[in-house]
């Protein structure tokens, strides 16, 4: 009976005297932290801006002269060619108007003839001659602007496009300067959309009249449009309240999916040249700002605040706040507080980033 007693003792004593080895040896483990640097190198980013799709001649069709509106030749949303008639306003005073002209002007070529012949034969003066030419000349320029005038009942359409919807219906009466309809050429389309300075500071690097950027398009839909767009344009002024600037990028649009007033998203890679990139595990937030945990050269873990630019996969590509020496806490950042000495193991960034998603170009 005491051997049975010695015996269970021995063994709840190697078992304890275990368990305390292995949670000596877990404690050792735990207090060694993974440390890594930051990497710097050249990379892009796919960057997506909320856009506005126009077409690259979108027109209002407005009325130039006054009446009531006797014909409406086309229906909304229909294709036009370059200078199908569209609507026209009732014409009957402009004939009118157009045939008194005509008929004025009839009078004053035969005067000036008559006083040609006289003004030949000594009986009338040159002056009488010269005033003659000028009625004449008059009643001619009165019969084009009548002509003119007359014309401009027929609305026609100054390119090839889509009329809008109609602003007038039949029998209206119009007057001069009133809007009748749009007209769109949806062959080509501009989308604007708007770039932070720092990254129009980077983009305006790579733009030049040789070399251009290509864009994506992504739709309402989520889907991507069929062709790349060429980013063509910047505009001249920063807006002073948002600090951003406009863009224009310009897409072919054969099939004439895209409309005028659509809206949509422009993915563009955007690049950023020595950028330094850490793993975002390696970050934490305070009040929505980031930080790192520094490691000096004595071992003493300090927070550091810092930006960042932009996003990767698993990476954050840093703005301010780090530089390419500087030794970052890898793991265990929950584990530690200002101040704290630690026990490091210092780990290549070479190697860290091979175990994430890394794409740079």
């Amino acid at each position: 009976m005491k051997r049975t007693l010695i015996n269970i003792s021995l063994v709840a004593l190697m078992f304890n005297t275990s368990c305390q080895s292995n949670n000596h040896k877990e404690i050792e483990e735990e207090s060694k932290f993974l440390t890594t640097s930051p990497i710097v190198t050249d990379t892009t980013v796919n960057k997506e801006y909320v856009a506005q799709i126009q077409s690259a001649r979108h027109i209002e069709i407005r009325s130039q002269e006054r009446g009531y509106l006797d014909h409406i030749y086309v229906d909304e949303g229909q294709k036009v060619k370059k200078g199908d008639l569209l609507f026209q306003i009732m014409p009957n005073l402009y004939n009118a108007e157009f045939d008194k002209v005509k008929a004025e002007a009839k009078i004053a070529e035969i005067e000036y003839k008559n006083t040609l012949v006289l003004a030949d034969s000594n009986i009338v003066s040159q002056n009488e001659l010269a005033m003659a030419l000028a009625n004449y000349d008059k009643a001619r320029a009165e019969l084009s602007l009548a002509q003119v005038h007359l014309g401009f009942t027929e609305i026609r359409a100054p390119f090839d496009g889509i009329t809008n919807r109609f602003e007038v219906k039949l029998g209206s009466l119009i007057e001069e300067g009133d809007l009748l309809t749009n007209l769109a050429d949806n062959s080509e389309m501009w989308v604007y959309f708007n770039v932070p300075e720092a990254e129009y500071l980077d983009l305006e690097t790579e733009i030049s009249e040789e070399h251009s950027i290509d864009v994506d398009l992504k739709m309402a839909n989520n889907k991507l449009f069929e062709n790349k767009g060429r980013l063509a344009t910047i505009e001249a002024d920063f807006n002073n309240e948002t600090g951003n600037i406009a863009f224009r990028a310009t897409f072919h649009n054969p099939k004439g999916l895209l409309r005028h007033g659509e809206t949509g998203s422009v993915l563009m890679k955007v690049p950023y040249p020595n950028a330094i990139l850490i793993p975002q595990k390696a970050t934490f937030e305070i009040l929505d700002k980031k930080y790192v945990f520094i490691v000096n050269d004595d071992n003493v873990v300090k927070s550091k605040e810092i930006s960042i630019g932009a996003e990767l996969e698993d990476l954050f590509i840093v703005r301010t706040g780090l530089s390419k020496y500087d030794k970052i806490l890898l793991e265990g950042i929950r584990k530690v507080k200002d101040g704290d000495v630690i026990t490091t193991d210092y780990q290549d960034p070479e190697e860290v980033m091979t175990h994430l998603k890394l794409y740079t170009e």
